[in-house]
């Protein structure tokens, strides 16, 4: 059993974090900005909940020790994304380093991850355009966890298209480079970031992942 501390356990992406790692028997430890809005969060009871900004790297450190592995899956939509992701990743980084917590899965973004062509997503004929803003925004994040991740043993994670949020989970999944047509539901992601915890094959990366 080991000791998971989720960052944005409010979302979609990482409740269905919190509810895979709890239901694998770890101590799951739920960071949101307010608690009070999240009274339904999975495993009420078995879930510690706390309080935390995830770009205040010193809140990161004191609430992340103690724990083995971090789960980062926040999103603040009323902030400049190219202002947020970056600042999160480096706070996340520092934060973790000086915890001591070694590994940490990031939920990002199929559009700036490329195809089998090897051209972003959000490059291709055809795709959105309207929300690139947002796009380049993750980008930047994970260019933070490339050039300053070093002390980290960091992944990346998407959908290698979108999510499928009506579908049925089959707890099975692929890795695949990005598509527009790919889907995959929130609680197989979930699948795959606790099996890069549980035993980690992939490292220092974004990779997209689609049902299996």
């Amino acid at each position: 059993m080991s000791r998971i501390i989720v960052f944005g356990a409010g979302g979609r992406a990482g409740r269905a974090a919190v509810r895979e790692a709890r239901d694998r028997g770890h101590r799951v430890t739920a960071v949101l900005r307010d608690p009070a809005r999240h009274p339904d969060l999975p495993g009420a009871g078995q879930v510690r909940v706390v309080a935390g900004d995830v770009t205040d790297a010193e809140r990161v450190a004191e609430l992340a020790a103690g724990h083995d592995a971090a789960v980062h899956a926040a999103v603040d939509l009323g902030a400049a994304p190219d202002v947020f992701f970056p600042a999160a990743a480096r706070a996340m980084l520092a934060g973790l380093d000086r915890a001591g917590v070694g590994r940490l899965l990031v939920v990002g973004l199929a559009s700036v991850l490329p195809t089998a062509g090897g051209v972003p997503l959000m490059d291709t004929p055809g795709y959105p355009q309207e929300y690139r803003g947002f796009y380049l925004g993750h980008a930047a994040g994970t260019e933070v966890l490339r050039r300053e991740g070093s002390a980290v043993d960091w992944l990346v994670l998407s959908p290698a298209g979108d999510f499928d949020h009506g579908g049925t989970p089959t707890g099975r999944y692929r890795f695949a480079p990005a598509e527009a047509g790919s889907r995959i539901t929130y609680a197989d992601l979930a699948v795959a970031l606790l099996d890069e915890i549980d035993t980690p094959r992939q490292r220092h990366g974004h990779l997209g992942v689609e049902r299996d």
